[in-house]
């Protein structure tokens, strides 16, 4: 377990303090939910850079098909 010091100015040191958020387990909970928060927000931007960089269009099995029929008659050809 580690020991962690905070800095924080005296008036949000008591503030907190009342309302309960500076005790080990409300921490914790704390810590452990922006963690979430900022993964799933790293999650979103992969995602998103993904989609913008996608943008070779796609070929229907029919122009698949197409394209190697040409592939195999220059190979043929080539022979």
């Amino acid at each position: 377990m580690a020991i962690v010091r905070i800095d924080l100015p005296d008036q949000l040191a008591q503030e907190a303090e009342r309302a309960g958020l500076l005790s080990p387990a409300s921490l914790e909970q704390i810590l452990r939910q922006q963690l979430h928060t900022q993964a799933a927000e790293r999650l979103q931007v992969a995602i998103k850079r993904m989609d913008d960089a996608d943008d070779t269009p796609y070929m229907s099995p029919e122009e698949v098909a197409k394209e190697i029929a040409i592939m195999r008659a220059e190979r043929r050809a080539a022979r």
